[in-house]
This record gives C-alpha cells, sequence and structure tokens, in this order.
C-alpha cells in the first residue's frame, strides 16, 4: 500500500512538473517582457531625473552668473537669455522684471509681470505676486492699478492686505480720504495683520488726522 501511494504521488509530481514547464513554455514570454519594462522603466527614470537635475544646476548657474553682471542693461540682457518658458521660469521671471525695472524699464517689465501673471502653468502664489508687483509700477494708470489690486484684496487671497494697503493710498491720491480710511481701518482690524503693516497703516492715519482706537494709543 504504501509503494502505491509513493508512486501514485511521484506520477502527480511528474504531472505537475509538466503542466509549469508548459505554463512556462507557452507564457514564460510575458515574464520576460514584463522584466524588461521594468527595467527599462527604471532607467529612463534615472535618466529624466539626470536630465533634470543638469538643467536645475545649468539654470542655476546662469542664474548666480547674470546676477555678478554689473551693468543694469546688460543684466537684463543676461536673464532674458536664461528662458521664463516654463514652470521654474516663473521665478527667473520676477528677477528678470525686477532687473528691468533697475535698468529703467519699467513697461517692459510690466510685461513681463503680466506674462507670468497670465501663465496658467505657474504655480498661482506666483501669479499673485508677479500681478501685485505689475500693480505697483508707475506704467500702469489708476484704474488699471485699482483694477488689480481689488482682485488681490478679495477675501483670502494672500496679499489681500497689502492690496488693501496700495487700494487707500490710491483713494488718497484720487483725493477720496473717506475711502482711505475706510480701507486703512479693514487693514488694521484683521486679525492676520502684522506688525510693520499695522504700523504703517496707524502712520497713515495720523497723516490723514483719523483719531486711533484707544487701545492703540494708550
Amino acid at each position: 500500500m504504501s509503494n502505491a501511494d509513493s508512486f501514485i504521488n511521484e506520477v502527480t509530481e511528474e504531472v505537475r512538473r509538466e503542466k509549469l514547464y508548459g505554463y512556462l513554455r507557452r507564457y514564460g514570454w510575458v515574464a520576460v517582457v514584463c522584466v524588461l519594462v521594468l527595467v527599462g522603466g527604471a532607467a529612463w527614470f534615472e535618466y529624466r531625473n539626470a536630465q533634470d537635475r543638469a538643467a536645475a544646476e545649468a539654470r542655476g548657474d546662469a542664474l548666480l552668473a547674470a546676477l555678478n553682471v554689473n551693468d543694469p542693461a546688460a543684466r537684463v540682457a543676461a536673464f532674458a537669455q536664461i528662458g521664463t518658458g516654463d514652470d521654474a521660469g516663473a521665478i527667473t521671471g520676477l528677477l528678470l522684471a525686477a532687473m528691468q525695472q533697475e535698468a529703467g524699464d519699467a513697461e517692459a517689465a510690466r510685461e513681463t509681470l503680466i506674462d507670468i501673471a497670465g501663465r496658467g502653468t505657474v504655480p498661482q502664489m506666483y501669479r499673485d505676486l508677479a500681478t501685485f508687483k505689475a500693480a505697483m509700477l508707475p506704467t500702469r494708470d489708476a484704474a488699471d492699478r485699482v483694477a488689480l489690486l481689488t482682485d488681490l484684496a478679495a477675501p483670502g487671497q494672500p496679499y489681500r492686505l497689502l492690496a488693501l494697503e496700495q487700494l487707500a493710498y490710491l483713494s488718497v491720491e484720487s483725493g477720496d480720504r473717506d475711502a482711505a480710511l475706510g480701507l486703512l481701518r479693514q487693514i488694521e482690524e484683521d486679525a492676520d495683520v502684522s506688525r510693520g503693516l499695522q504700523e504703517r497703516v496707524q502712520m497713515a492715519m495720523l497723516a490723514l488726522d483719523a483719531p486711533l482706537p484707544d487701545a492703540i494709543t494708550e
């Protein structure tokens, strides 16, 4: 009985091996393809990472070289050659706009900033910053500046308080003292106002002969 069981087990194992070999002969190429895909994908991923690192290093070197140029016009030309078309170029674009303004070309700086602000692939924080900087440039008339700042002054916007401050100053320029004071009080009463901004607001209110709250004057 024991020999019979052993014989049956041997036959069963042989049948299993034959089936396994059959599966391997029939579907083994699938496993080979999977391995090749995994290895090829890993190699491509490493290659792309190396390319991105090299591009980032090259951009960083170019930025440092441009910043070390003494002549403002030549520095602007050096920044312009770096390129501002991709997502990482948003920071380069902001620097380029600053260099253009320093070189006395405020109109070119405005165009650079408006381009960044309107680029949908750029992170929103950079787009908002570009809009705010564009609104600060003297090339824009009061109506355009108010339009840009009004969008930034909406609740929840990161530059809301700074935009309200600039709107208050524009109201002063237009002779609307009451509107300016209303905006300044909004800033002063906001829970997120920084100490520096609060001090600027208080100075502006004093300049407009507005009484400060007792908690501040005491």
